[in-house]
């Protein structure tokens, strides 16, 4: 299969909105295909500096050093998805912006993301706007309880977010969380939550890795387990319904798609939330797929053929948070692989490295 007459060549230049651990091992990727990265980000001690010789450190509103940036490099992408907007427009007029502004709109917004979602016929969680108390309230009274209560932008790792589980929860929930509106979601009685990272080329080709069960403690990915424990056909209609939303958004770049699994004689699929980035559930990849995640990435937006995201062997990946990433030295083993984010300062509740484990039969 040919480049697209689009293709970047190699020694064109990357810039990524961004220096965290995902910026990082995307700025690795590209090397690995002769392409150059310029990382943008306020931060100067940002974990993706130290893989790439070419950095901007500026404010996000600051519209000169995003017109520099802009005339260094050839393509723009991020590696989270709360750009500011104002940036994203900025930029967008200057070079091209993969994955697009719409994707990236409709995904900061949470009551967008279902809007969108539910009018591509796509099941989410019941859920209505909460613009006062009074809504709140009658929205209670519609949905049920328990439900969750959610900022509609800027919630991660449990972050911006309250559960309901008794009337009396409501207006104390309701105080605590800003900005307004928020969104309230029915709770859903899930057995199992897996994710599915999916990847769309600049020629419209689609490519989805296998999906992954994901287990959560406090509110943080803990491991990502592939294959799934999921009947085939569960899994089947996962990555099919990934492919519906990347096609929908008119992706380009790399995209992850967590989902509820609500157990039944036949087992049902609700999409939590999407995240238009490379995504953490999918760094198993790096050590069982001949092209992985931030590879797939990376030929997305430079217009190059997507890779081949097929499995090689069973895997579990592991998150080391914290003080975790001091154990990694004397518990490695033959059949682990770990990628170290390297970052200054082991706090509690910090993304400090990875580890993935091949799993033997």
């Amino acid at each position: 299969m040919t480049q697209s007459p689009a293709a970047l060549a190699p020694g064109s230049t990357i810039g990524i909105l961004g220096g965290g651990q995902l910026g990082r091992m995307l700025a690795l990727a590209a090397a690995r295909l002769g392409l150059k990265c310029h990382i943008y980000c306020p931060d100067p001690d940002s974990p993706a500096f130290e893989v790439t010789q070419h950095k901007t450190v500026a404010a996000y509103d600051d519209v000169a050093a995003l017109t520099a940036f802009a005339a260094a490099v050839d393509v723009v992408t991020y590696e989270f998805e709360n750009v500011p907007a104002a940036t994203a427009e900025v930029l967008a007029g200057l070079k091209p912006l993969r994955p697009g502004a719409n994707a990236l709109a409709i995904s900061q917004d949470r009551l967008a993301e279902k809007a969108f979602l539910a009018s591509k016929n796509i099941p989410v969680a019941p859920y209505r706007a909460v613009h006062s108390l009074e809504d709140l309230h009658a929205a209670v009274a519609e949905i049920g309880l328990p439900a969750v209560l959610k900022t509609t932008r800027l919630g991660y790792d449990g972050k911006g977010q309250r559960v309901l589980r008794e009337p009396d929860d409501a207006d104390a929930a309701f105080g605590e969380l800003k900005p307004h509106p928020l969104v309230l979601e029915g709770f859903v009685p899930f057995e199992k939550e897996i994710s599915v990272v999916v990847a769309r080329g600049l020629d419209g080709a689609v490519r989805t890795f296998d999906a992954a069960e994901n287990v959560h403690r406090n509110h943080i990915l803990h491991t990502s387990t592939v294959p799934a424990d999921i009947p085939p056909g569960v899994d089947k209609h996962a990555q099919m319904l990934a492919k519906v939303i990347v096609v929908a958004l008119d992706y380009v770049g790399v995209l992850g798609v967590e989902f509820f699994v609500v157990a039944g004689e036949r087992p049902s699929l609700v999409v939590n939330e999407i995240a238009p980035r490379v995504h953490n559930s999918g760094h198993w990849t790096e050590a069982v797929c001949l092209t992985d995640q931030f590879e797939q990435h990376i030929r997305a937006i430079a217009g190059w053929p997507l890779g081949d995201p097929r499995r090689m062997a069973d895997v579990v990946m592991q998150n080391l948070i914290g003080d975790e990433v001091d154990r990694v030295p004397m518990e490695l083993d033959g059949d682990s692989q770990p990628h170290l984010y390297g970052k200054a300062e082991a706090r509690p509740g910090r993304k400090m490295g990875h580890v993935n484990t091949i799993v033997r039969g």
